[in-house]
């Protein structure tokens, strides 16, 4: 930690390493909401909270730079919770074990590191407390629950801020600049089923070392889906008789599967026949993603004999509808070269005690290709015999290429590198959507550090990265218009 704390810019570090001592897993942040209002007060500065517990801070402009438009400087609180299976660790209870890697990197030790958004939230904090950075006046605004369901955006009412431009430091390359994002909703699955009894081998499944990641940046990757890859090997299974007992792949909506498991029983008389095909698929799926996931591991190994098992027709349904979900890349953006437009993540499958039930996150940045894909796969489940519902949806950010801070920050960035800034839309999902839904007139604007396997334990940010980020904010800051 004294070796991170050295790093430069100093108060952005130090504020990184206090927020990452705190334990602020989605739909838990109650010791992360204490920290940031304690933080706020023990400056003097006003703190409000509205009715969902979102946190505002406002600081005074600084002397000289009372004229200049009021900005909203927005983050979220909470952090996706994703480790290793080897490694033991209590996001509840825990702060992040982070190091430096190969002198380039801050990481964590074998989990998610919380840069998504964690440097975004010490950024804002290092500006509340400074004394020496000239700036407008700040609204400090920190959400909730962004990861796992926005709430935090989908509940700001009109009137909570005031500010006219929003900076949102939730975006993980450099040398962009966001001014769009998709909207996405969850699309759940789930049915029942009557274990019947059962006779034979029974065997566990598994499918690990995947890269996993951020289901909207990285769904274009062809990275493999845990999941998606296990249902291909289970096909076999079924094949020859075999009982789906129990099975978990997966975790969070918004994170690529990068593990599942699952246990079987099969009739011994078909156990050698089912080997020999599977060593053969095995093979097959390691070749197709030797170059993007050398690190996966599939294992079968029999194990103790269970005696009972959802029924042979039920298996089959249920992986044919596996099988079926779509999952990728649904279109590419035909206006935005490069652009993923829709996609989908089957991103948890769990099989327990009678009950059935997928998880997926579908986004699009247009709003009726967004249903198209949803109604797709409730079609898809629907045949399976599963019962879908949608919850959890939110509006994408319509880019706006005229915005007065995108000029501002392109000729700085321009003056500063020397080279133009990418002004992107991403596929990810931004809580600008949602806070533009109640203030029309924001001017907003995203961007941040190189952050990358954010939403899996890989996740690491670049510390020169960092510093060429936060020089910019501070110009950017010192730059903001007048009223």
């Amino acid at each position: 930690m004294s070796d991170i704390l050295a790093l430069e810019p100093k108060a952005l570090w130090k504020n990184f390493a206090a927020l990452n001592a705190v334990p602020r897993p989605s739909k838990k942040e109650e010791k992360v909401r204490e920290f940031i209002i304690k933080f706020g007060e023990d400056l003097g500065l006003k703190v409000e909270t509205d009715e969902v517990g979102n946190v505002l801070i406002k600081k005074s402009a600084y002397p000289g730079m009372e004229d200049r438009k009021t900005i909203v400087m927005q983050s979220h609180l909470d952090m996706v919770c994703q480790k290793n299976n080897d490694v033991e660790f209590d996001f509840d209870t825990q702060g992040i074990e982070m190091y430096i890697e190969d002198n380039k990197f801050v990481t964590a030790n074998g989990t998610t590191l919380g840069a998504d958004n964690g440097i975004g939230v010490a950024t804002i904090m290092a500006i509340l407390e400074s004394k020496d950075i000239p700036h407008p006046a700040v609204e400090a605004f920190f959400t909730i629950d962004e990861e796992t369901g926005m709430t935090g955006a989908l509940g700001l009412k009109a009137g909570f801020l005031s500010g006219s431009i929003l900076l949102n430091l939730d975006t993980e390359e450099d040398d962009e600049l966001d001014i769009g994002c998709a909207g996405g909703i969850d699309v759940t699955a789930k049915k029942t089923y009557v274990t019947e009894s059962v006779e034979g081998t029974t065997f566990k499944l598994e499918l690990k070392g995947l890269q996993g990641g951020h289901s909207g940046i990285q769904i274009h990757e062809g990275l493999g889906n845990s999941n998606k890859l296990i249902a291909r090997i289970l096909t076999l299974a079924i094949a020859n008789g075999g009982q789906i007992a129990h099975m978990e792949g997966g975790s969070l909506r918004n994170a690529i599967p990068r593990e599942s498991w699952v246990k079987f029983v099969m009739p011994t008389s078909n156990v050698e026949t089912f080997k020999v095909a599977y060593e053969s698929l095995r093979a097959e799926i390691i070749e197709e993603y030797a170059t993007i996931e050398p690190n996966m591991v599939i294992a079968l190994e029999e194990t103790d004999a269970l005696t009972s098992a959802m029924s042979l027709v039920d298996s089959k349904i249920f992986v044919q509808g596996i099988m079926a979900a779509f999952n990728g890349v649904y279109r590419m953006s035909p206006d935005v070269e490069g652009l993923v437009e829709t996609s989908n993540n089957v991103a948890r499958v769990e099989v327990i005690e009678g009950n059935v039930k997928v998880l997926c996150l579908t986004r699009s940045s247009v709003e009726s290709n967004k249903m198209a894909l949803a109604e797709t796969l409730k079609a898809s489940f629907e045949l399976a015999g599963f019962q879908v519902a949608f919850s959890g949806a939110y509006p994408g950010w319509k880019a706006n290429p005229q915005s007065e801070i995108l000029e501002i920050m392109k000729e700085i960035y321009v003056k500063q590198n020397g080279t133009e800034p990418k002004v992107v839309a991403c596929h990810a999902g931004l809580e600008c959507g949602i806070i533009g839904t109640n203030y029309p007139g924001l001017d907003m604007i995203s961007f941040g550090p190189n952050i990358s396997g954010a939403h899996s334990p890989d996740e690491k940010v670049e510390i020169v990265s960092v510093q060429k980020y936060w020089k910019y904010l501070l110009e950017v800051l010192e730059q903001i218009p007048s009223n």
